[in-house]
């Protein structure tokens, strides 16, 4: 304790062994005499501050003393015991509570005045979408593998539902703002895609709709617009008709952005399929601070354009500075050598103006992305000529990368006359007419920027693709077994969410390894529980665990982790604050 003239100070004080020498630390503040009594009703403070010492040394002790077990050949078990516990949930919960998704909960909670407790509900949603995807009653008993078990019933759950999806705005641009005091976002340039998800239903009904499935399911599907930030963490999503023109998805989308996230200056990416006219039009606004980057098809171009982007002279290189008061120099791409020019990038842009829209297309060629469009198309060729020998391929395609574009078939013989038997052959002419834009690339922009940093801007978009991949393959979001429209939608939340906690804790480990890494070393994350004693840690301890506790600031990697321990570890993942 320390005097000073008008009171008396307590700490808890421990000695520290450090580089051969004894040290003082205080390990926590009591506070005033005059404040420890007026808080904990004593009247002798010195006596209150002692004990409170002698509790910590105790708690102390337990943590550090051996812990002793017997086990019996003969013993049975308890029945109806469960055991085996998950931990690996709790740093996914840091992030939840981090970005207080536990206070977006309570908010909802209080306007509507129901009586279940929607942040475990939501919580457990997220967090058995990314250990254990599954269905609503699947995740509800998964989520009894957790150390915390659930305090909710299934039926509550699926109540749940249809507030999650009632607040769906809400929950998206809270959120948002909540991110914002985490850590700033980079909302400067933001990436828009669609993709589409399918259900295992025949009749069309509501945004259930047949229409072009990515995967060429002969299933109704649901359209999910998604915006990503510049470092691949998602901002907002929208679910549409599965027939609908993708194109038509982005403006309502954007708009919400502008209202309920207050953003307004920023470049929206997005893919040749999502850069309509009307959409480019939107975003022509540099006194606003808005713009767009488009990736721009060759294959559609004017012809004038088309002659002007393949040409193979007058080609500029990337990162060559002209001497002062001296022309750029320019390449001939015939002239290019396949070794030594292999990971250069050469480029020319021009200013064009269509429906009344200015804007640079900016075309790079690289013999690396040559060879890269060759290799791709190659293994197409194969998989497309193995369907020509079966006879299955009944259907022609023109479709992006699927090998059926290559595929024609023949309905008369020789001699002209209707054939008994359609027969299928490989469109050589096609081979070559695609071939001959390989290793160009074009975007188009309302910018003034320098092309190169504007190509390099489009070409993250690789980021918002992964995240479709994870939702549907890692996070098994499709296909999509509800039914009610308002539960479908909920559905995609939990997905959308668990996407954002993923990201963050992707970045939280500085990006050194793969989404497969990650969710394995989290589910293998298990405990052995012995009652009176502790949780025993029966997961193998590698780089990845150690990253993970050095980051979050709690540690599970010990022989046996005490209850109270425990206990308090789960409490501490529950006041991030945000």
């Amino acid at each position: 304790w320390t005097k000073t003239k008008y009171s008396v100070s307590y700490y808890a004080q421990k000695t520290i062994y450090v580089n051969g020498k004894n040290k003082s630390m205080v390990v926590k503040r009591f506070g005033s005499e005059k404040y420890i009594c007026e808080t904990y009703g004593v009247t002798d403070a010195k006596a209150w501050a002692k004990e409170q010492v002698a509790l910590m040394n105790q708690a102390e002790k337990e943590e550090t003393s051996p812990v002793t077990m017997e086990f019996f050949p003969s013993r049975d078990i308890t029945a109806n015991q469960k055991r085996c516990f998950n931990g690996g949930y709790l740093f996914l919960q840091c992030i939840y509570h981090q970005l207080g998704l536990d206070k977006i909960s309570k908010a909802i909670s209080v306007k509507h005045d129901f009586k279940y407790n929607l942040n475990a509900i939501l919580s457990r949603l997220i967090y058995t979408r990314i250990l254990y995807p599954g269905s609503k009653l699947s995740a509800y008993e998964d989520s009894h593998k957790f150390i915390e078990q659930p305090d909710f019933e299934l039926h509550q759950i699926y109540r749940a539902l249809s507030v999650l999806a009632e607040e769906s705005d809400y929950i998206q641009s809270r959120l948002f703002k909540n991110s914002l005091k985490l850590s700033k976002r980079k909302t400067g340039i933001i990436y828009y895609d669609c993709t589409n998800f399918y259900f295992e239903i025949e009749q069309a009904e509501d945004d259930k709709q047949y229409g072009l499935s990515k995967e060429n399911r002969p299933l109704p599907i649901v359209e999910m617009g998604l915006f990503m930030d510049a470092e691949g963490i998602p901002l907002a999503f929208s679910i549409n008709p599965g027939n609908q023109n993708e194109q038509l998805s982005l403006i309502p989308l954007e708009k919400k952005l502008l209202t309920n996230f207050d953003l307004s200056k920023f470049v929206v990416c997005t893919d040749a399929g999502l850069s309509s006219s009307s959409n480019r039009k939107f975003n022509d606004d540099i006194q606003g601070n808005r713009a767009f980057v488009t990736t721009q098809s060759l294959k559609k171009l004017k012809k004038f354009l088309k002659t002007w982007a393949l040409d193979t002279e007058g080609w500029l290189l990337a990162g060559e500075i002209p001497e002062p008061g001296q022309k750029p120099k320019l390449y001939s791409l015939t002239k290019l050598d396949p070794e030594e020019d292999k990971e250069k990038i050469y480029y020319r842009s021009r200013w064009i103006k269509e429906d009344g829209l200015e804007q640079q297309m900016i075309v790079t060629y690289s013999l690396k992305y040559r060879e890269y469009q060759e290799t791709i198309r190659n293994r197409q060729l194969e998989r497309a000529l193995k369907a020509v020998k079966k006879g299955k391929s009944s259907i022609e395609s023109k479709r992006q990368n699927d090998p059926k574009r290559f595929i024609r078939a023949d309905h008369a013989t020789a001699a002209g006359e209707v054939a008994n038997k359609t027969s299928y052959y490989i469109d050589m002419n096609a081979v070559r007419e695609e071939s001959i834009y390989d290793g160009f690339y074009a975007v188009c922009t309302n910018l003034e920027d320098d092309p190169l940093s504007i190509v390099k801007i489009n070409k993250r978009r690789w980021e918002i693709e992964e995240c479709f991949r994870i939702m549907k393959s890692d996070f098994e979001a499709r296909p999509v077994y509800l039914h009610d429209q308002d539960r479908i939608r909920a559905h995609f939340i939990t997905c959308f969410l668990a996407m954002i906690v993923y990201r963050y804790l992707e970045k939280a480990l500085d990006e050194k390894y793969t989404c497969g890494q990650i969710l394995d070393c989290l589910k293998e994350m298990d405990f052995l529980k012995f009652e009176g004693k502790g949780f025993v840690p029966i997961y193998e301890r590698t780089e990845l665990t150690d990253d993970l506790h050095a980051h979050f600031g709690f540690e599970t990697s010990k022989e046996i982790i005490p209850i109270n321990k425990m206990r308090k570890i789960c409490a501490e993942t529950k006041k991030q604050e945000v």
